[in-house]
C-alpha cells in the first residue's frame, strides 16, 4: 500500500462536438486538482493516458495537461499508452512514481475523443489494437474480433444469447443512475435479447445492445504516497494492483480463457491478502457483453463455462452477492477510450467514500477494477480501500 486517491473528477461522457480533447484535458486537469485541494505548482508528474490511433490529428498530447494551470509548467509530463487500458497504463504509471520515491503528488488524465471521426475510420482505427496480420481483414472492425470470439465461445459452451441480454439490460439498467453515462435508459432485457431494427446484430451473435458506445470523454485523479494522503480530507488507497500482458496474436493462446485478465486478478488478489468473496463491487471492462461474461470466469467468480449463471442468477447484479459495473459499464456510460481506465478507478473511489449518488453500493469496503487493452492482452487490476 504505496499510494491513495485523495481527488478526482469526472466529465460526461457522450457526443461532445463543442469540446477539443486539449479542452477536456485541461477541465478534467483543473477540476481533479480542485477536488484534491492540491495546488498545480504541488504536483510531481504528470501522466496522461490518450489512445487516439488517428482520432485526432495531434498526437503530441502530454502537455496539455499543463493547459489547465500555469502552475504544471516544467513538470514531468509523459503520455502513456496500452490500447483499451491505456487510462489504466496512465494509473499504474504513476503508482510507481510514488513508489519508486521519485513523486508525493501525481495528476492522472485519461481522455478521447472519437465521435468527430467517421464511422468506416472508427473501426479501422480501434482494430489497431488487434494484430494486424492475422485480424486486418475481419470486417466490422473490433466488434469483428469479439463477434469471432463470441462464435467461438457459443460453439464451446453453448447458446449465450439470453446471458449476453441480461448483462446489457443490467448495465443499461444501472447507467440510469450515472450522471456521467452517454445513456441512461433502462433498456430491459426484450429488447437487448431481440433482434430488431433498431437492435441488428452487428458481428456474429453481438448485437447493437452487445456493443460499448463510442464516446468522447475525459477523467482525472490526484494520487498521492499513503502519508500524505492521510493528511488530507480523502485517502483512498490501492491495496493491491497488477498488470499482465499476453501475446498479441489470438493464434497463440485460448481466446475464450483470458488468461491474462485470470493472470492479474491471481496476482492483485494474491497482493492485497484477499479473495474475490472479500469484494463489495467491481467496475470490469465490458466493451461487449461477452467479455463481461468471460470476464466472471477469468476473476474466479464461476467455473469456465458457466459465466451465464453469474448474470441469470443475480450474483452480478446491483442487489447481487458482488455487483458488477453499478455504473454501468462500459456499455452504458461510454468508452472513450483512453479516459475509461481513469473513469472506472474514479467510480470506484466515489463508491468507497460513500459518494456515488444513485450509483452508490450500500456499505462498500473494496473495490476491484479491470481494465484491459485489446483482447485480453494488456490486463489491469486495482484493488481499492478508503484509508479516510
Amino acid at each position: 500500500m504505496t499510494a491513495c486517491i485523495v481527488g478526482w473528477s469526472h466529465l460526461p461522457f457522450g457526443k461532445h462536438d463543442a469540446e477539443t480533447v486539449e479542452s477536456l484535458v485541461a477541465r478534467a486537469a483543473r477540476e481533479a486538482l480542485a477536488h484534491a485541494d492540491v495546488a498545480a505548482t504541488d504536483i510531481d508528474e504528470i501522466f496522461l493516458g490518450h489512445f487516439n490511433a488517428g482520432f485526432s490529428p495531434q498526437d503530441f498530447t502530454a502537455s496539455l495537461v499543463l493547459q489547465a494551470d500555469d502552475g504544471l509548467r516544467f513538470k514531468p509530463a509523459t503520455r502513456v499508452e496500452n490500447a483499451c487500458a491505456t487510462g489504466s497504463a496512465a494509473v499504474h504509471t504513476a503508482l510507481r512514481s510514488i513508489e519508486s520515491g521519485r513523486a508525493r503528488l501525481t495528476l492522472v488524465v485519461g481522455v478521447e475523443q472519437m465521435t468527430k471521426t467517421p464511422p468506416a475510420e472508427i473501426g479501422r482505427n480501434l482494430l489497431r489494437a488487434s494484430y494486424l496480420p492475422e485480424d486486418g481483414d475481419i470486417q466490422g472492425g473490433f466488434a469483428g474480433i469479439f463477434g469471432v470470439i463470441a462464435s467461438k465461445y457459443f460453439q464451446r459452451h453453448g447458446d449465450q444469447s439470453d446471458a449476453l441480454a441480461a448483462i446489457a439490460a443490467k448495465n443499461h439498467r444501472n447507467g440510469v443512475d450515472n450522471p456521467y453515462a452517454q445513456m441512461r435508459k433502462d433498456l430491459g432485457f426484450e429488447f437487448c435479447r431481440r433482434e430488431s431494427d433498431r437492435n441488428p446484430f452487428v458481428a456474429g451473435p453481438l448485437k447493437r445492445t452487445d456493443c460499448s458506445l463510442v464516446s468522447d470523454g475525459a477523467a482525472a485523479l490526484v494520487l498521492a504516497d499513503v502519508d500524505t494522503a492521510l493528511t488530507m480530507k480523502r485517502a483512498v488507497a490501492f491495496r493491491g494492483t497488477a498488470h499482465a500482458q499476453d501475446f498479441l496474436p489470438m493464434s497463440k493462446r485460448d481466446i475464450l480463457e483470458f488468461e491474462g485478465c485470470a493472470e492479474a486478478w491471481r496476482r492483485a488478489l494474491a497482493r492485497a491478502r484477499l479473495t474475490l468473496d472479500d469484494l463489495s463491487f467491481v467496475e470490469t471492462h465490458d466493451c461487449f457483453t461477452i467479455a463481461e461474461l468471460i470476464e466472471y470466469e477469468a476473476m474466479g467468480l464461476t467455473a469456465k463455462g458457466q459465466g451465464a449463471r453469474a448474470v441469470l442468477d443475480g450474483v452480478t447484479h446491483k442487489d447481487g452477492k458482488l455487483p458488477v459495473n453499478p455504473s454501468g459499464g462500459l456499455k452504458a456510460k461510454g468508452h472513450p477510450i483512453g479516459a475509461t481506465g481513469v473513469s472506472m478507478h474514479a467510480l470506484t473511489a466515489m463508491q468507497l467514500c460513500g459518494e456515488a449518488g444513485g450509483m452508490q453500493i450500500a456499505s462498500a469496503k473494496l473495490g476491484g477494477v479491470f481494465n484491459m487493452g485489446g483482447a485480453a492482452v494488456a490486463n489491469y487490476v486495482s484493488i481499492l480501500e478508503r484509508l479516510k
